[in-house]
Protein backbone atom coordinates (compact mmCIF):
# COMPACT_ATOMS: atom_id res chain seq x y z
CA UNK A 1 0.00 0.00 0.00
CA UNK A 2 1.24 3.51 -0.78
CA UNK A 3 2.05 6.09 2.31
CA UNK A 4 -0.32 8.46 -0.08
CA UNK A 5 -3.78 6.25 0.55
CA UNK A 6 -2.68 6.58 4.60
CA UNK A 7 -2.41 10.34 4.27
CA UNK A 8 -5.93 10.42 1.69
CA UNK A 9 -7.66 8.89 4.41
CA UNK A 10 -5.83 11.18 7.24
CA UNK A 11 -7.30 14.02 5.76
CA UNK A 12 -10.72 12.70 4.70
CA UNK A 13 -10.88 12.21 8.26
CA UNK A 14 -9.84 14.95 9.83
CA UNK A 15 -12.05 16.47 7.33
CA UNK A 16 -15.18 15.31 8.67
CA UNK A 17 -16.74 16.10 11.98
CA UNK A 18 -19.34 12.92 11.50
CA UNK A 19 -18.13 9.59 13.35
CA UNK A 20 -19.96 7.60 10.88
CA UNK A 21 -17.97 9.22 8.66
CA UNK A 22 -14.53 8.70 10.07
CA UNK A 23 -15.23 4.98 10.44
CA UNK A 24 -16.35 4.54 6.80
CA UNK A 25 -13.15 5.88 5.76
CA UNK A 26 -11.00 4.40 8.20
CA UNK A 27 -12.51 0.99 6.94
CA UNK A 28 -11.96 1.31 3.58
CA UNK A 29 -8.55 1.50 3.86
CA UNK A 30 -7.94 -1.10 6.46
CA UNK A 31 -9.55 -3.10 4.18
CA UNK A 32 -7.86 -2.78 1.66
CA UNK A 33 -4.22 -3.06 3.27
CA UNK A 34 -2.20 -6.52 2.80
CA UNK A 35 -1.87 -8.94 5.33
CA UNK A 36 1.84 -7.50 5.96
CA UNK A 37 1.39 -4.12 6.13
CA UNK A 38 -1.90 -4.14 8.08
CA UNK A 39 0.18 -3.65 11.49
CA UNK A 40 1.28 -0.70 10.30
CA UNK A 41 -1.29 0.36 8.58
CA UNK A 42 -3.24 0.36 11.55
CA UNK A 43 -0.57 2.16 13.45
CA UNK A 44 -0.46 4.98 11.37
CA UNK A 45 -4.11 5.79 10.81
CA UNK A 46 -4.11 6.11 15.11
CA UNK A 47 -1.64 8.79 13.93
CA UNK A 48 1.74 6.63 15.30
CA UNK A 49 4.13 4.90 14.90
CA UNK A 50 4.72 1.24 15.75
CA UNK A 51 8.62 2.40 16.90
CA UNK A 52 8.28 3.96 20.17
CA UNK A 53 11.47 6.32 19.52
CA UNK A 54 13.36 7.16 16.59
CA UNK A 55 15.55 10.06 17.78
CA UNK A 56 14.27 12.20 15.59
CA UNK A 57 12.73 15.35 16.90
CA UNK A 58 11.22 18.85 15.53
CA UNK A 59 14.74 19.85 14.95
CA UNK A 60 15.64 17.36 12.68
CA UNK A 61 12.46 17.81 10.37
CA UNK A 62 12.78 21.66 10.96
CA UNK A 63 13.89 22.20 7.07
CA UNK A 64 12.83 19.71 4.76
CA UNK A 65 14.12 19.15 1.25
CA UNK A 66 12.25 19.96 -2.14
CA UNK A 67 8.87 17.76 -1.90
CA UNK A 68 8.68 14.99 -4.76
CA UNK A 69 6.17 15.46 -7.47
CA UNK A 70 4.51 11.97 -7.36
CA UNK A 71 3.76 9.43 -4.20
CA UNK A 72 5.99 6.30 -4.45
CA UNK A 73 6.85 5.97 -0.98
CA UNK A 74 5.11 2.58 0.33
CA UNK A 75 3.87 1.79 3.88
CA UNK A 76 6.31 -0.94 4.16
CA UNK A 77 9.16 1.58 3.03
CA UNK A 78 8.48 3.99 5.71
CA UNK A 79 8.35 1.67 8.27
CA UNK A 80 11.89 0.19 7.04
CA UNK A 81 13.05 3.66 7.05
CA UNK A 82 11.69 4.49 10.98
CA UNK A 83 13.62 1.33 11.71
CA UNK A 84 16.58 2.27 10.43
CA UNK A 85 16.71 5.41 12.48
CA UNK A 86 15.69 3.93 15.71
CA UNK A 87 18.42 1.48 15.47
CA UNK A 88 21.01 3.81 15.03
CA UNK A 89 23.27 4.88 17.90
CA UNK A 90 26.54 5.55 18.80
CA UNK A 91 29.66 8.06 16.99
CA UNK A 92 28.59 9.82 13.98
CA UNK A 93 25.15 8.31 14.72
CA UNK A 94 23.58 11.91 14.48
CA UNK A 95 24.89 12.87 10.69
CA UNK A 96 24.02 9.53 9.72
CA UNK A 97 20.24 9.99 11.15
CA UNK A 98 20.02 13.19 9.48
CA UNK A 99 21.23 12.25 6.14
CA UNK A 100 18.44 9.41 6.44
CA UNK A 101 15.26 11.80 7.28
CA UNK A 102 16.50 14.15 4.72
CA UNK A 103 16.46 10.70 2.04
CA UNK A 104 13.29 9.96 3.68
CA UNK A 105 11.71 12.99 3.11
CA UNK A 106 13.10 14.03 -0.37
CA UNK A 107 11.08 11.17 -1.70
CA UNK A 108 7.94 12.24 -0.25
CA UNK A 109 4.96 14.66 -1.52
CA UNK A 110 4.47 18.01 0.17
CA UNK A 111 1.24 15.95 1.68
CA UNK A 112 2.87 12.83 2.75
CA UNK A 113 6.10 15.40 4.21
CA UNK A 114 3.47 17.08 5.97
CA UNK A 115 2.13 13.68 7.57
CA UNK A 116 5.24 12.51 8.17
CA UNK A 117 6.50 15.47 10.38
CA UNK A 118 3.00 14.84 12.01
CA UNK A 119 3.70 11.23 12.84
CA UNK A 120 7.17 11.98 13.91
CA UNK A 121 6.34 14.50 16.45
CA UNK A 122 3.01 12.62 17.69
CA UNK A 123 1.11 15.69 16.57
CA UNK A 124 -1.12 14.23 13.19
CA UNK A 125 -4.24 16.28 13.57
CA UNK A 126 -6.99 13.98 12.16
CA UNK A 127 -9.26 13.35 15.30
CA UNK A 128 -8.68 9.30 14.76
CA UNK A 129 -8.24 7.55 18.14
CA UNK A 130 -7.14 4.30 18.43
CA UNK A 131 -11.30 3.50 19.51
CA UNK A 132 -11.65 4.99 16.19
CA UNK A 133 -9.48 2.82 14.47
CA UNK A 134 -11.23 0.03 16.09
CA UNK A 135 -14.44 0.58 15.00
CA UNK A 136 -13.17 0.94 11.10
CA UNK A 137 -11.09 -2.32 12.15
CA UNK A 138 -14.64 -4.13 13.03
CA UNK A 139 -16.09 -2.70 10.12
CA UNK A 140 -14.00 -3.80 7.63
CA UNK A 141 -13.26 -6.81 8.98
CA UNK A 142 -16.81 -8.06 10.01
CA UNK A 143 -15.74 -8.74 13.06
CA UNK A 144 -17.75 -7.94 16.60
CA UNK A 145 -16.76 -4.40 17.70
CA UNK A 146 -16.59 -5.60 21.07
CA UNK A 147 -14.48 -8.55 20.07
CA UNK A 148 -12.17 -6.33 18.78
CA UNK A 149 -11.91 -3.74 22.08
CA UNK A 150 -11.95 -6.56 24.16
CA UNK A 151 -8.34 -8.39 22.31
CA UNK A 152 -7.18 -4.85 21.95
CA UNK A 153 -7.70 -4.22 25.57
CA UNK A 154 -6.09 -8.01 26.47
CA UNK A 155 -3.20 -7.22 24.01
CA UNK A 156 -2.15 -3.83 24.82
CA UNK A 157 -2.95 -2.10 22.11
CA UNK A 158 -4.97 -3.24 18.06
CA UNK A 159 -1.69 -3.29 15.90
CA UNK A 160 -1.09 -6.54 18.12
CA UNK A 161 -4.81 -7.88 16.91
CA UNK A 162 -5.60 -6.11 13.10
CA UNK A 163 -4.37 -9.42 11.71
CA UNK A 164 -6.71 -11.32 13.92
CA UNK A 165 -9.75 -9.78 13.24
CA UNK A 166 -9.64 -10.52 9.74
CA UNK A 167 -9.59 -14.06 10.91
CA UNK A 168 -12.89 -14.13 13.05
CA UNK A 169 -14.45 -13.57 16.36
CA UNK A 170 -12.89 -17.02 17.46
CA UNK A 171 -9.34 -15.61 16.59
CA UNK A 172 -9.87 -12.32 18.61
CA UNK A 173 -11.27 -14.76 21.29
CA UNK A 174 -7.65 -15.97 21.45
CA UNK A 175 -6.25 -12.69 23.31
CA UNK A 176 -6.57 -13.31 26.89
CA UNK A 177 -4.99 -12.60 29.55
CA UNK A 178 -1.37 -14.25 29.65
CA UNK A 179 0.99 -13.97 31.83
CA UNK A 180 4.22 -11.94 30.81
CA UNK A 181 1.86 -9.96 28.30
CA UNK A 182 0.80 -6.79 29.94
CA UNK A 183 -2.38 -5.44 29.93
CA UNK A 184 -3.67 -2.09 29.82
CA UNK A 185 -4.71 -1.10 33.19
CA UNK A 186 -8.24 -0.18 34.51
CA UNK A 187 -8.56 3.42 35.06
CA UNK A 188 -10.76 5.67 37.62
CA UNK A 189 -13.04 8.14 36.78
CA UNK A 190 -13.76 11.06 39.17
CA UNK A 191 -16.14 12.14 41.52
CA UNK A 192 -16.16 15.69 43.50
CA UNK A 193 -16.74 14.02 46.92
CA UNK A 194 -17.05 10.56 48.55
CA UNK A 195 -21.03 10.27 48.58
CA UNK A 196 -20.96 11.43 44.64
CA UNK A 197 -18.78 8.05 44.47
CA UNK A 198 -20.69 5.98 46.14
CA UNK A 199 -23.97 6.56 44.13
CA UNK A 200 -21.64 6.53 40.83
CA UNK A 201 -20.64 3.42 41.56
CA UNK A 202 -23.62 1.60 41.55
CA UNK A 203 -25.09 2.65 45.19
CA UNK A 204 -25.35 0.67 48.22
CA UNK A 205 -22.26 -1.72 49.58
CA UNK A 206 -18.99 -0.09 47.92
CA UNK A 207 -14.87 -1.25 48.63
CA UNK A 208 -12.96 2.12 49.38
CA UNK A 209 -9.55 1.88 48.81
CA UNK A 210 -6.87 3.96 49.64
CA UNK A 211 -5.28 6.04 46.28
CA UNK A 212 -1.79 6.15 46.83
CA UNK A 213 0.40 8.20 45.01
CA UNK A 214 2.78 5.91 43.49
CA UNK A 215 4.26 4.21 40.59
CA UNK A 216 1.42 1.94 38.81
CA UNK A 217 2.80 -0.87 38.30
CA UNK A 218 1.39 -4.83 37.13
CA UNK A 219 3.72 -7.46 38.49
CA UNK A 220 3.39 -10.67 36.36
CA UNK A 221 4.91 -13.88 37.82
CA UNK A 222 6.14 -17.36 36.21
CA UNK A 223 7.63 -19.48 38.99
CA UNK A 224 10.74 -17.29 39.13
CA UNK A 225 10.40 -14.87 36.51
CA UNK A 226 8.79 -11.95 37.16
CA UNK A 227 8.14 -8.62 35.03
CA UNK A 228 7.02 -5.52 36.04
CA UNK A 229 5.32 -3.01 33.60
CA UNK A 230 3.67 0.52 34.18
CA UNK A 231 0.66 1.67 33.36
CA UNK A 232 1.97 2.42 29.62
CA UNK A 233 3.34 -1.07 29.37
CA UNK A 234 6.64 -0.45 29.89
CA UNK A 235 8.90 -2.97 31.17
CA UNK A 236 10.48 -1.49 34.46
CA UNK A 237 11.32 -5.04 36.22
CA UNK A 238 14.89 -4.30 36.53
CA UNK A 239 14.16 -1.13 38.44
CA UNK A 240 12.25 -2.74 41.14
CA UNK A 241 14.54 -5.75 42.83
CA UNK A 242 12.91 -4.83 46.31
CA UNK A 243 9.19 -5.63 43.97
CA UNK A 244 10.70 -8.48 42.53
CA UNK A 245 11.70 -10.04 45.97
CA UNK A 246 8.23 -9.71 47.39
CA UNK A 247 6.32 -11.66 44.78
CA UNK A 248 8.57 -14.32 44.30
CA UNK A 249 7.97 -14.88 47.40
CA UNK A 250 4.36 -15.13 47.28
CA UNK A 251 3.04 -18.85 47.85
CA UNK A 252 1.83 -19.07 44.21
CA UNK A 253 3.70 -19.89 41.00
CA UNK A 254 1.35 -17.85 38.10
CA UNK A 255 -0.04 -14.82 39.03
CA UNK A 256 -0.93 -11.15 37.74
CA UNK A 257 -1.46 -8.31 39.84
CA UNK A 258 -2.14 -4.79 39.75
CA UNK A 259 -0.96 -2.25 42.26
CA UNK A 260 1.60 0.20 43.69
CA UNK A 261 5.19 0.98 44.08
CA UNK A 262 5.09 3.67 47.00
CA UNK A 263 8.55 5.50 48.50
CA UNK A 264 8.20 5.91 52.11
CA UNK A 265 9.61 7.89 54.53
CA UNK A 266 10.70 6.78 58.13
CA UNK A 267 7.78 7.42 59.61
CA UNK A 268 5.60 5.32 57.25
CA UNK A 269 4.01 8.46 55.45
CA UNK A 270 4.50 8.48 51.75
CA UNK A 271 7.38 10.50 50.14
CA UNK A 272 6.93 13.26 47.40
CA UNK A 273 5.52 11.24 44.39
CA UNK A 274 8.84 12.75 42.42
CA UNK A 275 10.93 10.66 44.56
CA UNK A 276 8.87 7.35 43.84
CA UNK A 277 9.24 8.09 40.01
CA UNK A 278 12.90 8.70 40.11
CA UNK A 279 12.91 5.26 40.44
CA UNK A 280 12.10 4.86 37.21
CA UNK A 281 15.19 6.67 36.16
CA UNK A 282 17.31 4.01 38.11
CA UNK A 283 18.59 6.77 40.80
CA UNK A 284 19.66 5.73 43.88
CA UNK A 285 18.90 5.83 47.50
CA UNK A 286 15.34 5.36 47.26
CA UNK A 287 13.62 2.48 48.26
CA UNK A 288 9.87 1.71 47.27
CA UNK A 289 7.26 -0.87 49.06
CA UNK A 290 4.88 -2.25 46.29
CA UNK A 291 0.90 -2.48 47.44
CA UNK A 292 -1.27 -4.19 45.52
CA UNK A 293 -5.18 -4.18 45.63
CA UNK A 294 -5.98 -6.05 42.93
CA UNK A 295 -5.48 -9.64 41.47
CA UNK A 296 -5.49 -10.63 37.69
CA UNK A 297 -4.62 -13.76 37.19
CA UNK A 298 -4.07 -16.86 39.67
CA UNK A 299 -2.26 -20.66 38.70
CA UNK A 300 -3.79 -20.70 34.95
CA UNK A 301 -7.17 -18.96 35.31
CA UNK A 302 -8.03 -15.58 34.60
CA UNK A 303 -9.61 -13.45 37.13
CA UNK A 304 -11.00 -10.15 34.89
CA UNK A 305 -14.60 -11.03 34.34
CA UNK A 306 -14.99 -12.17 38.20
CA UNK A 307 -16.70 -9.65 40.53
CA UNK A 308 -14.63 -7.54 42.93
CA UNK A 309 -15.66 -9.15 45.78
CA UNK A 310 -13.97 -12.57 44.85
CA UNK A 311 -11.05 -11.01 42.93
CA UNK A 312 -10.11 -9.35 46.14
CA UNK A 313 -10.63 -12.14 48.30
CA UNK A 314 -8.07 -14.33 46.72
CA UNK A 315 -5.86 -11.22 46.60
CA UNK A 316 -6.16 -11.56 50.19
CA UNK A 317 -5.36 -14.96 50.94
CA UNK A 318 -2.04 -14.74 48.81
CA UNK A 319 -0.74 -11.40 49.24
CA UNK A 320 0.40 -10.06 53.39
CA UNK A 321 -1.48 -7.10 54.81
CA UNK A 322 1.40 -4.86 54.72
CA UNK A 323 1.36 -5.15 50.81
CA UNK A 324 -2.09 -4.56 50.00
CA UNK A 325 -3.85 -1.24 50.13
CA UNK A 326 -6.18 -0.55 53.23
CA UNK A 327 -9.56 -0.87 52.09
CA UNK A 328 -13.08 -0.30 53.54
CA UNK A 329 -16.52 -1.82 52.22
CA UNK A 330 -19.52 -0.33 53.81
CA UNK A 331 -22.80 1.24 52.51
CA UNK A 332 -22.85 4.23 55.35
CA UNK A 333 -21.73 7.70 53.66
CA UNK A 334 -20.22 8.72 57.07
CA UNK A 335 -18.17 5.86 57.64
CA UNK A 336 -16.70 6.18 54.45
CA UNK A 337 -16.47 9.79 55.02
CA UNK A 338 -14.27 8.75 58.22
CA UNK A 339 -12.30 6.32 55.84
CA UNK A 340 -11.43 9.07 53.70
CA UNK A 341 -9.99 11.66 56.78
CA UNK A 342 -8.22 8.66 58.26
CA UNK A 343 -6.50 7.93 54.70
CA UNK A 344 -5.51 11.72 54.29
CA UNK A 345 -4.25 11.97 57.80
CA UNK A 346 -1.89 9.42 56.29
CA UNK A 347 -1.13 11.44 54.29
CA UNK A 348 -2.15 9.83 51.40
CA UNK A 349 -3.87 11.69 48.20
CA UNK A 350 -7.50 10.11 48.85
CA UNK A 351 -9.80 6.96 47.36
CA UNK A 352 -10.81 4.92 45.00
CA UNK A 353 -14.44 3.75 45.47
CA UNK A 354 -15.21 0.80 43.56
CA UNK A 355 -18.18 -1.49 43.14
CA UNK A 356 -18.22 -5.08 44.22
CA UNK A 357 -19.61 -6.94 41.30
CA UNK A 358 -17.71 -5.17 38.99
CA UNK A 359 -15.06 -6.78 36.51
CA UNK A 360 -11.81 -5.94 35.87
CA UNK A 361 -11.85 -3.89 32.38
CA UNK A 362 -8.56 -3.69 30.86
CA UNK A 363 -7.63 -0.41 29.48
CA UNK A 364 -11.61 1.15 30.08
CA UNK A 365 -12.41 4.04 32.24
CA UNK A 366 -16.30 3.72 34.00
CA UNK A 367 -18.00 4.25 36.87
CA UNK A 368 -17.16 0.67 38.78
CA UNK A 369 -13.99 2.47 39.95
CA UNK A 370 -14.40 6.36 40.98
CA UNK A 371 -11.39 8.21 42.27
CA UNK A 372 -11.96 10.74 44.96
CA UNK A 373 -9.03 13.28 45.93
CA UNK A 374 -10.80 15.92 48.67
CA UNK A 375 -8.01 18.38 47.11
CA UNK A 376 -9.61 18.44 44.04
CA UNK A 377 -7.10 17.98 41.06
CA UNK A 378 -7.45 17.29 37.64
CA UNK A 379 -4.94 15.90 34.78
CA UNK A 380 -5.02 17.85 32.25
CA UNK A 381 -2.71 18.95 28.95
CA UNK A 382 -0.62 22.03 28.39
CA UNK A 383 -2.10 23.35 25.28
CA UNK A 384 0.00 26.85 25.26
CA UNK A 385 2.63 28.50 27.25
CA UNK A 386 3.40 32.07 27.42
CA UNK A 387 6.55 33.80 27.85
CA UNK A 388 7.25 35.04 31.79
CA UNK A 389 7.72 38.32 32.77
CA UNK A 390 9.84 40.14 35.70
CA UNK A 391 11.67 37.90 37.58
CA UNK A 392 10.53 34.78 34.87
CA UNK A 393 11.92 36.83 32.19
CA UNK A 394 13.55 34.34 29.44
CA UNK A 395 11.41 31.44 30.64
CA UNK A 396 8.60 29.79 29.34
CA UNK A 397 5.95 30.13 32.31
CA UNK A 398 1.82 30.95 32.28
CA UNK A 399 -0.08 27.68 30.84
CA UNK A 400 -3.05 27.33 28.75
CA UNK A 401 -5.26 24.36 30.07
CA UNK A 402 -6.87 21.94 27.94
CA UNK A 403 -9.74 18.76 29.04
CA UNK A 404 -10.10 15.84 26.98
CA UNK A 405 -13.12 16.32 24.41
CA UNK A 406 -14.97 12.91 24.38
CA UNK A 407 -16.17 11.63 20.99
CA UNK A 408 -19.32 13.52 19.97
CA UNK A 409 -19.48 16.44 22.77
CA UNK A 410 -18.72 18.91 19.85
CA UNK A 411 -16.56 21.36 22.15
CA UNK A 412 -13.88 21.88 20.02
CA UNK A 413 -15.80 24.52 18.01
CA UNK A 414 -14.27 25.38 14.56
CA UNK A 415 -13.39 29.17 14.61
CA UNK A 416 -12.05 28.60 18.18
CA UNK A 417 -8.49 30.08 18.84
CA UNK A 418 -6.23 29.98 21.80
CA UNK A 419 -6.13 32.78 23.88
CA UNK A 420 -3.28 35.23 22.37
CA UNK A 421 -3.07 33.42 19.23
CA UNK A 422 -4.38 32.74 15.78
CA UNK A 423 -4.00 28.80 16.75
CA UNK A 424 -6.72 27.22 16.02
CA UNK A 425 -8.11 24.85 19.80
CA UNK A 426 -6.39 21.24 19.00
CA UNK A 427 -9.25 19.25 17.65
CA UNK A 428 -10.19 17.15 21.01
CA UNK A 429 -9.51 19.66 23.53
CA UNK A 430 -11.18 21.92 25.96
CA UNK A 431 -10.00 25.09 27.03
CA UNK A 432 -10.74 25.56 30.58
CA UNK A 433 -7.88 27.65 32.13
CA UNK A 434 -4.48 29.23 32.83
CA UNK A 435 -1.99 29.23 35.38
CA UNK A 436 1.62 29.96 36.62
CA UNK A 437 0.90 29.40 40.22
CA UNK A 438 2.81 26.47 41.89
CA UNK A 439 5.92 26.96 40.10
CA UNK A 440 9.05 26.50 41.06
CA UNK A 441 12.02 27.58 39.32
CA UNK A 442 13.60 23.96 38.60
CA UNK A 443 10.03 23.36 37.34
CA UNK A 444 10.51 26.34 34.73
CA UNK A 445 14.18 25.78 33.73
CA UNK A 446 12.13 22.22 32.87
CA UNK A 447 9.55 23.50 30.91
CA UNK A 448 10.67 26.02 29.12
CA UNK A 449 13.12 22.97 28.02
CA UNK A 450 10.25 20.51 27.55
CA UNK A 451 7.60 23.30 26.16
CA UNK A 452 10.76 24.07 23.19
CA UNK A 453 10.55 20.69 22.13
CA UNK A 454 6.86 20.34 21.87
CA UNK A 455 6.32 24.42 20.30
CA UNK A 456 3.84 23.39 17.06
CA UNK A 457 6.32 26.34 15.24
CA UNK A 458 9.67 26.33 17.09
CA UNK A 459 11.39 28.52 14.70
CA UNK A 460 8.36 31.41 15.11
CA UNK A 461 8.75 30.97 19.19
CA UNK A 462 9.76 34.37 20.62
CA UNK A 463 7.79 36.14 17.61
CA UNK A 464 5.00 35.72 19.58
CA UNK A 465 3.75 36.14 23.51
CA UNK A 466 2.01 32.95 23.33
CA UNK A 467 3.55 29.53 22.02
CA UNK A 468 0.80 27.17 21.02
CA UNK A 469 1.92 23.74 21.63
CA UNK A 470 1.62 20.32 20.54
CA UNK A 471 -0.97 18.71 23.00
CA UNK A 472 0.44 15.83 24.81
CA UNK A 473 2.31 17.03 28.25
CA UNK A 474 -0.30 16.30 30.89
CA UNK A 475 -0.05 18.06 34.11
CA UNK A 476 -2.13 17.54 37.70
CA UNK A 477 -3.55 20.57 38.44
CA UNK A 478 -5.61 21.81 42.16
CA UNK A 479 -7.74 24.03 42.21
CA UNK A 480 -10.21 25.47 44.32
CA UNK A 481 -13.66 25.06 41.97
CA UNK A 482 -14.89 25.28 38.93
CA UNK A 483 -17.42 28.59 37.50
CA UNK A 484 -19.08 29.49 35.39
CA UNK A 485 -17.55 31.35 32.11
CA UNK A 486 -19.00 32.48 28.58
CA UNK A 487 -15.44 32.96 27.67
CA UNK A 488 -14.25 29.08 27.34
CA UNK A 489 -15.74 26.76 24.55
CA UNK A 490 -16.64 23.96 27.61
CA UNK A 491 -18.92 26.62 29.61
CA UNK A 492 -16.71 26.14 32.70
CA UNK A 493 -13.45 27.85 34.60
CA UNK A 494 -10.78 26.50 36.91
CA UNK A 495 -10.26 28.79 39.75
CA UNK A 496 -7.28 29.38 41.31
CA UNK A 497 -5.51 26.69 39.13
CA UNK A 498 -1.75 25.59 40.60
CA UNK A 499 0.64 23.40 39.37
CA UNK A 500 0.93 20.21 41.21
CA UNK A 501 3.47 18.02 39.22
CA UNK A 502 3.55 16.94 35.59
CA UNK A 503 2.51 13.74 34.69
CA UNK A 504 4.83 12.27 32.57
CA UNK A 505 3.73 8.62 33.67
CA UNK A 506 0.50 9.59 31.82
CA UNK A 507 -0.24 9.99 28.09
CA UNK A 508 -2.92 12.57 26.79
CA UNK A 509 -5.67 9.91 26.40
CA UNK A 510 -6.08 9.56 30.19
CA UNK A 511 -6.42 13.25 30.63
CA UNK A 512 -9.52 14.22 32.37
CA UNK A 513 -12.64 15.17 30.02
CA UNK A 514 -14.71 17.87 29.63
CA UNK A 515 -17.59 16.35 31.44
CA UNK A 516 -15.51 15.65 34.69
CA UNK A 517 -13.99 18.96 34.86
CA UNK A 518 -18.18 20.06 34.65
CA UNK A 519 -19.00 17.86 36.98
CA UNK A 520 -17.18 20.21 39.68
CA UNK A 521 -19.33 23.03 39.05
CA UNK A 522 -22.03 21.38 40.34
CA UNK A 523 -24.21 22.92 37.61
CA UNK A 524 -26.59 20.90 35.57
CA UNK A 525 -27.14 22.92 32.53
CA UNK A 526 -24.14 24.38 31.67
CA UNK A 527 -24.30 27.70 29.32
CA UNK A 528 -21.13 26.82 26.96
CA UNK A 529 -21.89 29.86 24.60
CA UNK A 530 -22.91 27.45 21.79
Amino acid sequence: MLLARIVETSQTVAATRSRKAKVVALAETLGDADAADLPTVVAYLGGSLLQRRTGVGWRGIGSPPDPADEPTLTVAEVHAAFDHLAGLSGPGSQATRAAAVKDLLGRATADEQAWLRGVITGNVRQGALDALVQEGLAAASGAPLKAVRRAAMLAGGTVPIARAAFEGEAALGGFGLEVGRPVLPMLASSAPDVAAAMAKAGGGAVAIDTKLDGIRIQVHKSGDDVLIATRSLDVITDRLPEVVDVVRALPAERLVLDGEALALADDGRPRPFQETASRTAMESGVHVTPYFFDLLHLEGTSLLDRPGTERWAALASLVPEQHRTASLVTDSPDQAQEFVRETLARGHEGVVVKSLDGPYDAGRRGSAWVKVKPVHTLDLVVLAVEWGSGRREGWLSNIHLGARSDEGDGYAMPGKTLDGTRSPVPEGWVPVGKTFKGMTDEMLAWQTERFTDLAVEPGSMKDSYVVPLRPVQVVEIAFDGVQRSSRYPGGVALRFARVVRYRDDKGPDEADSIRTVQSYSRVSDVDSGR
